[in-house]
């Protein structure tokens, strides 16, 4: 199981997540008292630090186009997703 750089803030899965090489976003599925939900989203990058493989939130300078590819890419499920959901109620 990969190390983490900065320690999960909750143990549930993630609703959908999407990976270009090093960098994913994930996207939480968050219902509120009303049982609508809000999606929101959580950018990393993979990287080895010796034989351990960590996670990090601090991006380089080549990493900051596939950032905005992947939260694009983020947008655009959830974009969809809502517009399921609105179709199903």
């Amino acid at each position: 199981m990969p190390k983490t750089a900065t320690p999960p803030t909750t143990s549930k899965r993630p609703a959908h997540s999407v990976r270009l090489g090093a960098i994913e976003v994930a996207i939480w599925a968050n219902p509120n008292a009303a049982g609508v939900i809000y999606y929101n989203a959580t950018l990393s990058r993979t990287y080895w630090d010796g034989e351990d493989i960590m996670n990090a939130d601090s991006f380089g300078r080549d990493d900051l186009l596939v950032v905005a590819k992947v939260a694009d890419m983020a947008h655009t499920w959830i974009c969809e997703r809502i517009a399921q959901d609105r179709a199903g109620a």
